[in-house]
């Protein structure tokens, strides 16, 4: 007993900082629309100069992280599932930043929401890997959501905002299926190359004229928080606690990031946002408590 007791305290102490550093990042990505909707760049300035302040940054905690810097694990960034890696980072960096210019934070938050489950679909696929079916029916229903939202746009001028959206959230999930194929692929490290190479892209295009002291500001703090801290953030909280519990916390980002901004900026989005929202945040709300529910069993039991 005398030993058990300091053992359960220093795990339960290690849960509720897990849950702390989780609940921080959740804020962090959460900002994502203030940073927009404060920004007075063009679509292709905030692209080029938000990446490359993310893969700064982030540059930093890499250094310790994952093993710490070795030849070995960056290059193995340049091999096929590496390079996939980069490719659908810098895909989904610059269509994040399109659609929320080009569409309601609401809108890009609803469809972002059901990666996860495009991911479970396309390990299902691609990987033939078991998925519970629950995770199907959870999917399916949030696609239902998806597609109420994107709908109500067409003809709406957010259509393209939406679409951009969805090519988000299908290159994310790519991005959570690639290290399964090949395991050896490093996260950090290609998602520093991706936010080089996505600078490298955009900058052509971006405009130095809208470039003041307060979009520089604004720039560097989106990059630094929403980009690289977040991330870190995230990383070092959901090893301190069980995934579906990581999942729960960090689901209140679709709750927090519209709110947020209708809170600032009085933005309020179509009533179909509504509808598609709420059924998709009930099926990850189902989903996440079956999940919860059968991982403290399995503590119980253990």
């Amino acid at each position: 007993m005398t030993f058990q007791l300091p053992a359960r305290s220093a795990l339960t102490g290690d849960y509720e900082r897990g849950v702390i550093l989780v609940a921080i990042a959740t804020l962090a990505w959460s900002c994502s629309g203030i940073y927009a909707r404060l920004l007075t760049t063009d679509i292709w300035t905030a692209i080029a100069w938000r990446s490359l302040f993310g893969g700064v940054f982030l540059f930093i905690p890499s250094l310790f992280l994952e093993g710490g810097f070795s030849w070995r694990q960056w290059s193995s960034v340049f091999r096929p599932a590496g390079l996939a890696m980069i490719a659908c980072q810098a895909i989904s960096q610059a269509c994040f930043i399109g659609a929320l210019y080009m569409t309601t934070v609401a809108n890009v938050t609803m469809i972002y929401a059901t990666a996860p489950f495009i991911a479970a679909f396309l390990s299902w696929t691609m990987l033939k890997e078991r998925v519970a079916k629950r995770t199907l029916i959870a999917g399916a229903i949030c696609l239902i959501g998806v597609a109420v939202i994107v709908a109500s746009s067409i003809g709406g001028g957010t259509g393209v905002g939406d679409l951009l959206a969805l090519g988000m959230t299908v290159t994310f999930a790519l991005i959570i299926v690639i290290p399964r194929m090949d395991r050896s692929v490093p996260i950090l490290p290609s998602s520093i190359v991706s936010g080089f190479l996505t600078f490298v892209i955009f900058v052509p295009f971006a405009s130095t004229a809208a470039l003041d002291a307060h979009n520089w500001f604004l720039l560097a703090a989106f990059g630094a928080t929403n980009f690289a801290l977040a991330f870190v953030l995230f990383l070092f909280g959901s090893r301190r606690m069980p995934a579906a519990d990581a999942a729960l916390i960090s689901s209140m980002e679709i709750v927090l990031t519209p709110f947020w901004v209708w809170l600032i900026f009085s933005e309020r989005p179509p009533a179909a946002t509504f509808i598609g929202g709420m059924i998709i945040f009930a099926a990850i709300v189902w989903h996440t408590a079956v999940d919860l529910r059968q991982s403290r069993r399995a503590r119980v039991s253990a």
